[in-house]
């Protein structure tokens, strides 16, 4: 059983060993255990995760938002985080740049995004130009163009940043919070092939049961995740949020 990752901390990323860690890969490891399943991680890049699951590369994606969009190209299981956007920006803010508004407001801000991810989206709504946005395929890069100033600013969610942050602590980048009131928070759910109700089922059953447990919380808190993040999740399993 093949699980595609993106090197996104602390989602997923590697170690000094080569290790593969991270808060979806422990989830998704815990799972296919249940499931009596092998585990093999394979990297990629995100614009072949959905693809990789039609084409039978892998049969389950790190978490993703679960667009309505991506629901017909894929199927998603229970919500397994819920998380805010976030700003990555030059220490000290240099432009006071606070949320998507701000950068569509400022007039030159350039924004990096990564292609198709919902963040992409969610700048083009707020107002943000096409012309002031640049578009990455990796996290590195996206960090990498805000470090050396071909970009104001990098949206993702805000815990990839944290996790960034912390192993890079040099880059001189800090993290800026999406205010709720502007863009609240928003599940994340593995993504498994369109047809494959039974995986889909099996893998909704291992989450039941785990989410929320105090096995989850211990792996969440590992990975920066507060009680109240996860308590997000664990409403929307009460709730039979899918």
């Amino acid at each position: 059983m093949k699980f595609a990752y993106l090197i996104e901390p602390p989602f997923n990323y590697r170690d000094a060993s080569g290790a593969v860690l991270g808060h979806d890969v422990e989830i998704a490891r815990h799972v296919f255990a249940e499931l009596g399943a092998p585990f093999e991680p394979v990297e990629a890049e995100f614009a072949q995760l959905l693809p990789g699951l039609s084409e039978g590369r892998w049969q389950m994606t790190t978490g993703l938002f679960a667009t309505a969009e991506r629901r017909r190209v894929a199927a998603f299981t229970r919500p397994i985080w819920a998380l805010p956007d976030g700003l990555l920006v030059r220490q000290g803010n240099p432009l006071g740049l606070v949320g998507y508004r701000s950068v569509a407001a400022h007039g030159s801000a350039v924004l990096a995004v990564i292609r198709d991810q919902i963040q992409h989206r969610s700048a083009a709504e707020f107002g943000v130009p096409e012309e002031r946005l640049r578009i990455f395929e990796t996290y590195a890069e996206a960090a990498d163009a805000v470090r050396d100033g071909h970009a104001d600013g990098y949206a993702s969610v805000a815990r990839a940043h944290a996790g960034f942050l912390a192993q890079n602590p040099g880059w001189g980048l800090e993290a800026v919070d999406v205010p709720y009131a502007e863009k609240p928070p928003a599940f994340g759910a593995f993504a498994v092939a369109l047809g494959d109700r039974e995986l889909l089922g099996r893998v909704n059953e291992v989450l039941a049961r785990f989410l929320g447990s105090a096995e989850h919380r211990s792996v969440a808190e590992g990975y920066g995740f507060s009680d109240r993040e996860v308590d997000l999740v664990s409403e929307a399993k009460a709730a039979g949020t899918a």
